[in-house]
């Protein structure tokens, strides 16, 4: 009869702990299959390339099941993150600043700089237009509603002419791909948009030909004043430059991956981790993706960087950068 009890009591103790390890392996394999948020523009757009390239190399290398959700715009973004219904963004530096500073998301975390954002203004070939003070009394997008903080970097672009808002003719767009659908309509003489996207490639294959206008750098105190987080690179003919036909310096300011100060640190750390871990899966993915490293992503800015970002750059003795 004991030798029976002592029996039964094993079986049960053997019982309850391989239930203990199924539920232990099934919380393991749920963990993995998180499904992780990142909220990024609309398709056609250099973000939605740039945030799908990143998502399948979190998920096919780095066993994060990152999930890519377009949205309108910038002015969704941010806040979708500063929220928490998303772990990771990509929006510009501006965006990201405007919301910590301006819009009262102070939970808002740099995770890192992912690339230069290379902008400004493209014309027709045929159009005679080859730099910017061309656009005077042009027809030239503005506003930008779903995307707020572009609107100084407008400006700033202007103002290295010496133009303001007085001396165009606005066209009032919500986004980039408006901007470049009313351009490749005829409703307005130039549109502005980011090297590399799939849009300028379309825009540039249906309306005979697109060159960007030309800045002078003598310009860039005057944009300084609107924009402080802008400046200038110099881009030679190639792939990813289209409209580019001799080398010329073009408005820049970066892109970043960005997240919220309740994201996990292990999380983020296995963000930067993963990415560069496999950067030349990343760049075969997305080309402009190239100028990506640990110390490019980080850099010195005002919105703080989230604990993890820190404990990876602290661990690979990365300095933050200031700005070119």
């Amino acid at each position: 009869m004991l030798i029976t009890m002592r029996s039964r009591l094993v079986q049960a103790t053997a019982t309850l702990a391989a239930g203990a390890v199924a539920l232990a392996l099934t919380a393991v394999a749920a963990a993995a299959q998180k499904p992780y948020g990142f909220a990024t523009l609309p398709p056609g757009t250099l973000n939605y390339n740039t945030a799908s390239a990143v998502a399948k190399v979190l998920k096919d290398k780095g066993g994060l099941n990152v999930l890519v959700q377009p949205t309108a715009g910038d002015q969704v973004i941010v806040p979708m993150v500063g929220r928490g219904e998303v772990e990771i963004g990509i929006s510009n530096a501006m965006e990201v600043h405007d919301g910590y500073e301006k819009e009262g998301f102070k939970d808002l975390r740099i995770i890192g700089a992912a690339h230069a954002l290379r902008v400004g203004f493209f014309v027709r070939k045929d159009s005679g237009m080859t730099k910017v003070a061309d656009l005077r009394n042009k027809r030239v997008p503005t506003g930008f509603s779903a995307m707020r903080a572009l609107e100084p970097t407008v400006r700033a672009i202007l103002a290295t002419a010496g133009l303001t808002e007085k001396d165009i003719k606005p066209v009032l767009v919500p986004n980039v791909v408006r901007s470049a659908d009313d351009f490749a309509s005829g409703a307005a003489d130039c549109f502005y948009f980011a090297f590399g996207a799939p849009k300028v490639r379309e825009v540039d294959a249906t309306t005979g030909g697109i060159r960007m206008v030309e800045i002078d750098p003598a310009g860039m105190d005057a944009a300084r004043k609107i924009e402080k987080w802008g400046y200038l690179s110099r881009v030679s003919p190639g792939p990813a430059f289209v409209g580019v036909e001799h080398p010329m310096y073009v408005y820049s300011f970066d892109n970043l991956l960005f997240t919220n100060a309740k994201t996990p640190d292990e999380f983020v750390y296995k963000v930067l981790d993963g990415l560069l871990d496999n950067k030349d899966d990343l760049v075969q993915l997305q080309p402009v993706l190239r100028e990506f490293s640990a110390q490019f992503a980080y850099k010195k800015y005002d919105v703080p960087y989230h604990p993890g970002a820190l404990k990876y750059f602290r661990e690979h003795n990365i300095a933050p950068q200031a700005l070119q």
